[in-house]
Parts: C-alpha cells; structure tokens; sequence
C-alpha cells in the first residue's frame, strides 16, 4: 500500500457499500474500478469491520488496482472504514 494520508487523497468515484457483508463490497468495488479508466481513484465507505483486511488482500492479489489509503471516518451514521483504490492498468 502506498503511504499516503487519508485526509489527502482526491477521489474521482464514490461507492457507499455500508450495511453489505462480505464479500460484496469487494465485488461492488471491483465492479466499479472495471469501469474507470487508469489513474481514476474510487473511495469506498464500509462499516464491516473485516474490510480493512479483504480490501488489502484484494489489492494485493489484482493486478489493476491499487490500495493507496485506508482508514476511519465518523459523521451522522457513526463510524465507518474508508478505503481508496487507484485503477492502475
């Protein structure tokens, strides 16, 4: 994973998969950055707590994909995961 702070990362999509259990939201995911052209970055919002470790393993094992930022934020909804991907090939 590249080293870059969540707070500092621009996205180009969104994909809000709170509330769904794995392993959708790594499908939805991959679903989504088929469809983004090379260099595009998606952020992800989940709230299962076992994304943090799908998505890096997801992203270690693609070969178009990226994981550059993970992390947590909180607003009105309560506490979620956020993870942001950059379509490399």
């Amino acid at each position: 994973m590249e080293k870059t702070s969540v707070s500092s990362v621009k996205c180009d999509r969104f994909l809000d998969v709170r509330g769904i259990e794995c392993p959708v939201p790594v499908v939805r995911a991959r679903e989504e950055t088929a469809r983004m052209p090379a260099g595009a970055v998606l952020k992800v919002l989940s709230d299962e707590r076992d994304s943090m470790k799908n998505f890096q393993a997801w992203a270690h094992s693609a070969k178009n994909v990226r994981l550059i930022a993970q992390g947590f934020e909180f607003s009105e909804k309560g506490a979620h995961f956020i993870h942001y991907l950059r379509k490399i090939a």
